[in-house]
């Protein structure tokens, strides 16, 4: 069977599991304690990180955005990276937003802050740091509120890994509490869009150990 090491609340993991319930691709779930530096996880990806995807033919693919390559190649039947080369090109540009920018402005400055760091031992969160990722996440909603209203998805016609990858983060921080939909009701909708699919429930089913998601995580109507 196919395993996907991971992090509950790692929105690149997240997008990971999106990515294969998307396209009924079975697997199991194993979660991966980065912060213990395993030797036998680390031979399969000496980065350290998660995702990390092992086939059952015993191929490894590490990094989110190379597994999720590698599952519209693999996989292609439901395509998630759009079907022309400008389609492509967009979910591309996207997906490096809110890997990129997104994450470093809003999602390091919230979960790490408040989850990760705790958890990796690496000392109390930094309240200057929160206070900017709340700060950036509004212009982040605007931009995702645009898009929304000005397409159908976010990178086009079609749902496409944009969409996962977007939702991937906001999730996470929606688990934490720290997603304030009142701030883009675009965006929001989109949201409510993209978690009433199929392969959104098991996320919404997570639980953490210490951390109680607000009422509205699991409810597809907010």
């Amino acid at each position: 069977m196919r395993i996907l090491y991971h992090l509950p609340l790692s929105p690149f993991s997240r997008k990971v599991r999106l990515a294969l319930a998307e396209k009924r691709i079975p697997f199991d779930l194993r979660v991966e304690r980065v912060w213990e530096r395993r030797e036998e996880f680390l031979e399969m990806n000496p980065a350290g990180t998660v995702p990390v995807l092992r086939e059952d033919n015993g191929l490894v693919v590490a990094d989110s955005y190379a597994i999720c390559e590698y599952l519209d190649e693999a996989y292609p039947d439901l395509p998630l990276l759009g079907r022309t080369l400008a389609e492509r090109a967009e979910v591309r540009r996207l997906v490096a937003w809110f890997d990129g920018k997104f994450n470093a402005e809003v999602t390091r400055n919230l979960l790490y802050e408040k989850q990760m760091k705790r958890l990796m031992g690496r000392g109390t969160p930094d309240a200057a740091a929160i206070r900017a990722g709340h700060a950036n996440l509004r212009p982040h909603l605007d931009y995702l509120g645009w898009l929304a209203e000005s397409r159908v998805w976010l990178a086009g016609a079609s749902l496409t890994l944009a969409d996962l990858c977007a939702a991937a983060h906001l999730s996470a921080l929606d688990f934490i509490g720290d997603v304030d939909w009142s701030l883009n009701e675009a965006a929001k909708d989109w949201y409510a869009r993209v978690k009433s699919r199929p392969c959104f429930r098991p996320l919404l089913a997570d639980r953490v150990s210490g951390v109680t998601p607000p009422p509205h995580y699991a409810d597809l109507d907010f």
